[in-house]
């Protein structure tokens, strides 16, 4: 292939991305279910690319837009607006997650002979709703202001917790002459394994959780704070998005090797930039959010990531697609359908139990809230992660994976159907409103 049908290419899948996101607003399909399709056009279909000079690098395109929607999650949040509707959101969050990771291990135990701790990573994996899938879909249904906020809350932690659930794990089934990195998560994750008892086997997972936690918070605290002092000072304000974007990937890479939770690192350091406490505007002289300038550097901000975010994100549904193979789709089939139902019975009793703790909420809220379990971004990132981590004994998750997405989407059509709500403009599906300014 010239390199001017390349680029005609690209060019193409970027305008069918904006397509697809324009008449979601109208059929209510996710773009995400587009974007594969045409990815299985252009390769397993009529052969026009070959996938195996793209598996390399699905990956990487996947972590990086993964890290760019996160981070703008993370700037998107303010924690006035949340605070009432957080114990919701969070309750929902964890049961969903919790129940779901419990059920579909226990599936594939039973049905994919997978053992218990090989069962638990996978189900890592498959647990966490996506955010990058949802929060769009929700922009455009008609539901209440406590519905969606509380699902939008849940949406920014889920991600959070299958990226710290799969972390342990992978942490937990760590050798101890495996020659990997060395961190203290890692460490007190083998000591676990060398006591050899269920109950400290359980242990080491837990205290591996709550210091990944620790460790990204504390990182990204303390760079979010520093970086909003120091930007000014170093560069010009045309060049702030720029140099903000690599102090993102700079957060993730340092919290990936002292042993914290790269992806949960990312959704702090945005929170902490678009939260920090606010003084009068004359003290804000040299921050970032007020700019000497424009005065509207966090839109800005928040505009740039987007951008680049639906780039990234395009490219790597369309190479998910591409790379996906036929058998491995028929041989999933079956599984996919039995994790989509774990999931959707998990989802159910997470809704009636969080009822407790959601504000406003409507007998139809509770079915909406089971049938909005979209699998997407986060699911293949994690799923490539995990293939990357255990070699050719997991290579049935990429297809297991391309089926769960798809199901898991349609599934999602029920409840848009059910809450239909006027079109929306695609940019505005695909790009949230920024946040307000933090308070003077």
């Amino acid at each position: 292939m010239s390199l001017a049908v390349f680029f005609g290419l690209l060019g193409g899948i970027v305008v069918l991305a904006f397509l697809a996101n324009r008449l979601a607003g109208w059929t209510r399909v996710p773009d995400v279910v587009v974007l594969m399709a045409a990815g299985m056009l252009l390769g397993p279909v009529f052969h026009l690319l070959d996938p195996s000079k793209f598996e390399s690098v699905a990956r990487g395109f996947g972590a990086l837009a993964l890290i760019l929607i996160l981070f703008e999650a993370g700037l998107d949040l303010e924690f006035r607006n949340t605070l009432r509707h957080l114990p919701g959101g969070v309750l929902l969050a964890l049961l969903s997650y919790g129940l779901s990771l419990v059920a579909i291990a226990e599936f594939l135990k039973a049905a994919v002979h997978l053992s218990l701790v090989d069962a638990f990573l996978v189900a890592a994996a498959f647990a966490c709703v996506s955010s990058s899938v949802m929060l769009p879909v929700l922009q455009q249904m008609e539901l209440g202001t406590a519905l969606k906020t509380t699902l939008v809350v849940e949406g920014a932690l889920s991600d959070a917790l299958g990226v710290l659930g799969v972390g342990a794990v992978l942490d937990f089934t760590a050798t101890p002459h495996g020659g990997g990195q060395q961190n203290v998560t890692t460490l007190l994750m083998r000591h676990a394994v060398a006591q050899g008892t269920e109950s400290s086997l359980a242990g080491g997972v837990v205290e591996g959780f709550l210091l990944r936690v620790v460790i990204s918070l504390a990182l990204a605290l303390a760079v979010g704070f520093l970086w909003s002092r120091l930007l000014p000072l170093i560069s010009e304000e045309r060049f702030w998005q720029v140099l903000t974007f690599a102090a993102v990937l700079l957060v993730y890479s340092i919290s990936d090797f002292v042993g914290g939770s790269n992806l949960f690192a990312v959704i702090v350091f945005g929170a902490t930039l678009a939260n920090l406490p606010g003084k009068t505007r004359a003290e804000f002289e040299f921050a970032w959010w007020v700019a000497p300038k424009s005065g509207n550097t966090h839109r800005q901000l928040l505009m740039f990531h987007s951008e680049l975010a639906f780039l990234v994100r395009t490219f790597f549904f369309v190479l998910l697609g591409l790379i996906v193979k036929f058998s491995g789709l028929r041989a999933a089939a079956l599984p996919a359908a039995g994790i989509v139902a774990c999931i959707f019975i998990s989802r159910w009793i997470s809704a009636q139990v969080s009822r407790l703790a959601m504000r406003e909420v409507q007998p139809l809220d509770i079915e909406t809230i089971s049938l909005l379990v979209p699998r997407g971004l986060i699911t293949a990132v994690l799923a490539f992660e995990i293939v990357d981590a255990k070699g050719a004994s997991f290579s049935f998750l990429p297809g297991l994976v391309f089926s769960v997405i798809l199901l898991s989407n349609l599934l999602m059509l029920v409840a848009t159907f059910r809450h239909r709500g006027p079109a929306t403009d695609a940019a505005a599906a695909e790009v949230p409103q920024p946040a307000s300014e933090p308070a003077s």
